[in-house]
């Protein structure tokens, strides 16, 4: 990965699977990047995700998916073998098989695999620790003195952006739980579904948040223990649902097929604006995720028994859904922006498409700090409409799934063309498409009747210049 040098600072705030996917390509990149993560260290915990093309294209993208291979065994499955309905109920009939293509890929994986396989291309001098963002406010009044001209320094043209001044952009603060700040000239919200960003962006009280009234018990379960206890545990190997009227279980293997991972949804609660004032995952007794499924078939009932200690999940969602996802030289991504039901698989994918979109837009030659505003309201023009798509189809998709009565075809009609637009998606060719649809010399503030963008210069343009990714 070539280097390049840009004249503004970066604050990435959260070491998440996201924020981790934005400053890691930025930072190899050159680009100067400080990662605030709230922890002591990075975490070894949390759920089963589902790697989707989508969000596989906007990896490789970022040069994360050859390090995440190398972490999966030989032996898994990478291919998509399908994701298929089954009958929560009676001998568990098969409903539906997702349609897949020959070159269908998708990765099951467990969120510490992911870490492990990013961590060693991060330089650990820029991650600080114990760093909980609680405020962010707005440039000074007074902005400090313009840098010494350099390369990449503000030209007259660009100071037309600056009210005519050539004058450097104020900073944002960051303001820390120890009483601590940090100032810089972007910020990337990456601190999930609670963000304190996401206010920033708002202006607003309303924190654009609300519990769903969806709950999930999450587990893992040893495959081994599953076959002695009888389970066919090849036939589910691929991802599944089981699901009837008012609940629903995800599982798919995770751990090299050593584990299943399994996401049980219980019934479904009022939401509640604003979120819940207790805990939002908690431990619960096996008992409880035994009653949620008691009168089920026979391989659930196995599943569920074998969840012996299930920690049970309150899901979040933004809501109602953001306008925008940048503000001033501050900008949204993945949960801060977009949190969302997890019922067609998308969100983790759809935070990687935004890491994507916004490294093309800052590592691009012409970006520079007098038109960063201007270059991460792009990135919400690209971004916004998309991600609140998802977030819409798989709201919808969780009341397809609660509706379920044992009507087969209504199942199949219902669900039709719901997972295209969002799996088969060519991050790419449709970045290609709208930076050149957006006339970049415009919007960067570059364009007079004296100067013209090169092609060599604005080589993101050219559609059709990168490799296919996939």
């Amino acid at each position: 990965m070539s280097r390049i040098s840009k004249d503004f600072t970066i604050a990435v705030v959260g070491g998440g699977m996201v924020g981790l996917a934005c400053a890691i390509p930025l930072s190899r990149a050159g680009l100067n990047v400080t990662i605030f993560e709230s922890a002591k260290e990075f975490g070894e915990v949390g759920a089963g995700v589902g790697l989707a093309r989508n969000g596989l294209r906007a990896l490789k993208g970022l040069g994360l998916l050859d390090p995440i291979y190398s972490r999966l065994d030989a032996q898994s499955n990478h291919s998509f073998e399908g994701f298929e309905f089954l009958s929560g109920v009676g001998d568990h009939k098969s409903v539906f098989m997702y349609p897949t293509k020959p070159d269908e890929l998708r990765i099951s994986m467990y969120r510490p695999a992911y870490m492990s396989a990013v961590l060693p291309l991060l330089d650990p001098s820029i991650v600080q620790f114990g760093k909980r963002c609680i405020l962010v406010t707005k440039p000074s009044a007074s902005p400090p003195p313009p840098p010494p001209p350099s390369p990449t320094s503000t030209t007259d043209s660009e100071s037309e952006l600056m009210g005519g001044q050539n004058l450097r952009p104020r900073l944002t603060t960051l303001h820390f739980s120890d009483g601590s700040t940090f100032t810089a000239d972007l910020v990337i919200g990456a601190d999930g579904v609670k963000s304190v960003t996401r206010k920033y962006i708002t202006g607003e009280e309303n924190p654009h948040l609300g519990y769903t009234g969806h709950s999930v018990y999450r587990g893992l379960i040893s495959m081994e223990d599953l076959r002695k206890a009888g389970l066919d545990a090849d036939a589910i190997r691929r991802p599944i649902c089981w699901f009837h009227r008012d609940r629903h279980i995800i599982t798919f293997t995770v751990q090299n097929d050593t584990k299943l991972n399994v996401a049980a949804f219980g019934h479904l609660e009022p939401p509640i604006t604003g979120g819940i004032t207790g805990p939002w995952v908690e431990n619960v007794s096996h008992e409880e995720v035994l009653d949620e499924y008691k009168g089920w078939g026979k391989d659930v009932q196995t599943i569920v028994e074998h969840m012996t200690t299930p920690s049970k999940w309150y899901i979040h969602a933004v809501s109602p859904t953001l306008k925008t996802f940048a503000k001033d030289q501050v900008v949204l991504v993945g949960d801060a922006a977009h949190a969302m039901l997890p019922h067609l698989g998308a969100g983790v994918n759809q935070g990687f498409e935004d890491a994507y979109a916004l490294y093309r837009l800052l590592t691009h030659p012409r970006t520079n700090l007098s038109n960063l505003k201007h270059v991460l309201q792009m990135y919400s023009d690209f971004r916004e409409p998309r991600a609140n798509m998802v977030l819409n189809q798989t709201a919808h998709m969780g009341e397809i799934y609660e509706e379920y009565d044992g009507d087969d075809q209504k199942f199949v009609s219902s669900t039709s063309g719901i997972w295209t637009p969002v799996w088969r998606y060519d991050i790419d060719k449709e970045m290609d498409a709208f930076l050149v649809k957006s006339d970049l010399e415009l919007l960067l503030g570059l364009s007079n009747s004296n100067s013209s963008v090169s092609s060599e210069e604005v080589g993101v343009l050219e559609t059709g210049q990168l490799k296919s990714l996939l």
